[in-house]
């Protein structure tokens, strides 16, 4: 129904059903009515950091994370339906895709402009403040079946104030549920003039209804805004420095984007510390627990290498009582941690001196399900500033050496875990978090060739002390099958296989003799079989149950849990 009257309106038709003020609106804004040129600028050759940054903004409950997962086409935004809570309390930033068209596109939380000072909703304000003054438009989202709300009023003075620069649209979301034969779609529109914003969209970020006019409205302003970055800079380099050519050119795996996820038990802080890493107030803090709801994932640059930085909810089992939106956030935080390549582990120092251990239960099951995932883990041990102090002097000396010994107890399957300690409110630490999350990774990320692994396999396996001679295996050689985390496979001659023992040894001698230390190694190991009559070999994999050559019944059958072992 909503199609047939935007096309009634662009046609010019006239129908009984449509008042005059609504017939004079159009409801599609002006821009899509002109008919441009078509411009040669490739808005998908144009890189990230150039794109321009669109903003969604409105008061609560009105549609905008919809409009942001519609927008980046990926579900990343919590979507819940509480009008008497903010489901979104921080900016998350995404690539929008809207035809030919690439922008950064930004959603915020729900604006109430008169909240009082030091609440939450003030806070999140000021947030949105300082992203609507780097952002190049906004999107004003109101609710069509509520109409004009009092509180998309208080939205607009506050636009005017903060960003009088910038004049949003604004857009009618959930405009699918609006008939038009009662004239309610037209009486909307007409309500939304009071704004002072201009002409409005009819949009559904649910249905995607509208996401034509929403094209054809944002094309000319951000082509305008391409043009005007362009004339910017030097004719000489701006092809070079805005517009990519479109190669993927190989790039070893330990110079790729590298995703870091923060992860810990709530306030313990997690999003102090992100604020503290990208160096600028990006997520809210303060000293309530669960402030974070979405897993806030956001990009910036340490030293030439781009990093994906992901702060997630306090990590929690869920139980009957964690329902709703806080529910959808702990699911989200578990996709997160797989997601990612290294996982930063924050522990409240403060709490480990009065529970006088280091981890709790949440915590070692945080770190083992790294592990298990073959994730490399860093653990940073936050508010060591609380420890400082003349009478807290044995509390701090004796809390960097607890952690040490009871990390290496309560996971014994890795050695040499990198353990940072720091002030994320003061900003200390930042750098050595940084270095020691970009060491573990070029760790994950390394490959060692199979002819110095040979050499090396030769003289440790002399090292080796074997209890009966006659039954050490005969390893014929070893190589590493991939990375992140590095994997490596052990080919055995004969039925004699490598025991848990043999396996740890080798474990233990890579992460010595080639600083393998504080991630996880996985050898695997299969048998290489004699040569038949026709010359070829005949190889079995002791990780599969069924094996390529007759196994009498006197012979054991390797488990998958024995051959496969994660150290």
């Amino acid at each position: 129904m909503l199609r047939l009257v935007l096309l009634r309106v662009r046609t010019g038709t006239r129908s009984r059903n449509l008042t005059p003020s609504f017939t004079s609106l159009h409801v599609i804004p002006r821009c899509f009515c002109t008919h441009e040129k078509k411009s040669s600028l490739d808005f998908t050759r144009i890189e990230v950091q150039h794109l321009p940054r669109v903003l969604i903004i409105g008061r609560p409950n009105v549609g905008k994370s919809a409009l942001f997962n519609r927008l980046i086409r990926r579900r990343e935004a919590l979507v819940y339906n509480t009008p008497e809570d903010h489901v979104t309390r921080d900016i998350r930033e995404g690539l929008a895709k809207l035809g030919d068209l690439r922008f950064r596109v930004l959603d915020s939380a729900g604006l109430e402009a008169q909240a009082c000072s030091g609440t939450i909703l003030h806070r999140t304000a000021s947030i949105t403040a300082n992203v609507l003054h780097n952002s190049h438009l906004a999107l004003f989202i109101t609710d069509a079946r509520a109409g004009l709300h009092p509180l998309d009023l208080e939205v607009a003075k506050w636009l005017r104030r903060h960003a009088p620069q910038i004049k949003p649209i604004v857009a009618m979301n959930k405009s699918e549920s609006l008939f038009d034969s009662d004239g309610s779609l037209a009486s909307a529109a007409n309500e939304l003039y009071r704004l002072g914003f201009g002409d409005p969209i009819a949009i559904s970020a649910e249905t995607g209804l509208g996401m034509p006019d929403l094209y054809h409205c944002l094309r000319p302003l951000l082509h305008q805004h391409m043009l005007r970055l362009l004339n910017d800079l030097d004719d000489g380099d701006h092809d070079n420095s805005c517009i990519g050519d479109g190669s993927t050119p190989e790039i070893e795996e330990s110079k790729l984007p590298l995703q870091l996820a923060i992860v810990g038990r709530p306030n313990v802080g997690k999003s102090t510390l992100l604020n503290t890493l990208l160096q600028e107030d990006r997520v809210l803090v303060g000293p309530e627990a669960g402030l974070t709801r979405d897993s806030i994932r956001t990009e910036f640059e340490f030293q030439g290498r781009t990093i994906y930085l992901v702060d997630t909810a306090g990590w929690l089992h869920r139980t009957k009582q964690e329902k709703g939106a806080a529910s959808l956030s702990i699911m989200q935080s578990r996709k997160s941690l797989l997601r990612a390549h290294i996982i930063a582990l924050v522990l409240d120092a403060e709490e480990i001196v009065n529970a006088r251990r280091s981890m709790t239960h949440a915590e070692v099951v945080i770190a083992r399900r790294a592990v298990e995932e073959g994730r490399g883990l860093v653990v940073i041990v936050n508010k060591m500033d609380l420890l400082r102090g003349k009478d807290k002097t044995s509390s701090y000396e004796k809390v960097m050496e607890a952690v040490l010994q009871e990390i290496q107890t309560v996971i014994p399957q890795i050695t040499g875990i990198p353990v940072v300690f720091i002030s994320a409110l003061e900003g200390r630490g930042r750098t050595a978090v940084l270095n020691r999350v970009i060491d573990t990774y070029e760790k994950w990320c390394s490959r060692l060739p199979t002819a110095r692994l040979n050499r090396w396999l030769q003289k440790v396996m002399s090292r080796h002390s074997w209890k009966d001679q006659a039954a050490q295996p005969k390893i014929k050689y070893f190589t590493q099958v991939k990375a992140r985390p590095p994997t490596f496979v052990a080919f055995v001659r004969g039925k004699t296989q490598l025991s848990d023992t043999d396996i740890r040894f080798l474990t233990k001698s890579l992460k010595e003799d080639f600083d393998l230390g504080g991630i996880p190694i996985r050898i695997m190991q299969r048998s290489v079989g004699k040569k038949d009559a026709t010359g070829s070999s005949s190889s079995s994999s002791s990780s599969s149950s069924k094996s390529s050559h007759p196994v009498s019944r006197a012979e054991r059958v390797v488990s998958d849990k024995r051959s496969v072992l994660v150290e």
